[in-house]
């Protein structure tokens, strides 16, 4: 269980004051942009495609497949199924062919960067032979295999790189675009099987102070009731159609779930909120903003005999699986 403590509160508050970060920007929990970037023709391979990536404050020109590897390792564990790998390999691939043909005002010299806030994660060399030690050797090899094996392909919709968004575990069913940014035909709500049996810390819960849980409403909603008894400043929770929280009444203010996702860090939108004299407590269930693959669910879905390309299938619906000519 985790507290949160006035110091961290005035930090949050504070970022709370900028705009919503976290639902701003893709790799932020980021989602689609007016933009869009038209499918590439047919035939071509990773090596044969060349973008700039910002990285440590330089600008450098990497082919996707020397690039791509880094990022696979970066968002999902090398333990996963092969074919978990694989359907993360196609959707990190397409994401970098999206972000490319999109303006990036937090670089604009560069097509993509290796910041997760921003873009998505890389991971260098060095830093994979320090986190996987012994197991360096077959670890990349396993890596290179789910890049390789799926050498230049990416999902369309409608003729264009869609904007393949995952996240790392959702509560029985993901997230629809429409719910945090704008609606996208490919990235609607769709059951996904992990459960706690899946995923460590499939259930969290962040304990809030009285003083401090007022404090933060405050800092945004200075409307909100909040006097007398605390037990009696929660209203109902209004829920979409996955189960997240659209928004809870709080004082007699309908407070969004983005908002108290950002305001609290909780770990995503699916949570419950109590008050349990003296303290406000969360309970909380998956990881992320729960839009397109779930990377568990993609995992446990391997695990039972699932393909990449069903697996992508089922997370990007009404998508189409080419291969890419540069």
């Amino acid at each position: 269980m985790r507290t949160i403590t006035a110091a961290a509160l005035l930090c949050l508050v504070i970022a709370l004051a900028l705009p919503l970060l976290l639902y701003s920007a893709p790799g932020q929990d980021g989602g689609p942009s007016e933009a869009s970037s038209t499918a590439p023709a047919p035939g071509g391979s990773d090596s044969e495609l060349s973008f700039t990536v910002l990285s440590g404050g330089e600008v450098l020109t990497v082919t996707m497949a020397d690039w791509l590897p880094g990022v696979v390792a970066g968002e999902m564990p090398a333990s996963f199924e092969p074919e978990a790998l694989k359907a993360q390999a196609v959707a990190a691939r397409t994401y970098i062919m999206y972000s490319m043909g999109r303006e990036k005002p937090a670089h604009p010299e560069a097509g993509v960067c290796d910041d997760p806030a921003c873009c998505k994660a890389h991971a260098s060399d060095e830093t994979l032979r320090q986190n996987w030690g012994g197991d360096y050797d077959a670890n990349l090899a396993k890596i290179q295999e789910a890049v390789g094996s799926t050498d230049g392909e990416y999902l369309s919709y409608g003729g264009e790189v869609i904007q393949a968004v995952f996240h790392s575990s959702s509560a029985g069913k993901t997230e629809s675009s429409g719910a945090i940014w704008q609606d996208q035909p490919y990235l609607v709500s769709v059951d996904s099987p992990e459960t706690a049996e899946d995923v460590p810390d499939y259930v969290t819960s962040v304990t809030v102070t009285e003083a401090d849980f007022k404090a933060a409403v405050h800092s945004l909603h200075p409307e909100a009731v909040l006097e007398g008894d605390a037990a009696f400043w929660l209203g109902a929770a209004v829920r979409d159609e996955s189960g997240r929280v659209e928004s809870v009444d709080i004082g007699g203010v309908l407070v969004p779930g983005t908002e108290l996702r950002t305001m609290f860090s909780l770990r995503s939108t699916a949570f419950a909120l109590d008050y349990t004299d003296p303290d406000f407590l969360f309970t909380v269930t998956g990881y992320g903003h729960g839009v397109g693959m779930s990377q568990y669910g993609a995992n446990v879905m391997a695990e039972s005999g699932s393909d990449y390309r069903e697996i992508l299938s089922h997370y990007y619906p009404g998508t189409q699986l080419e291969t890419a000519g540069w």
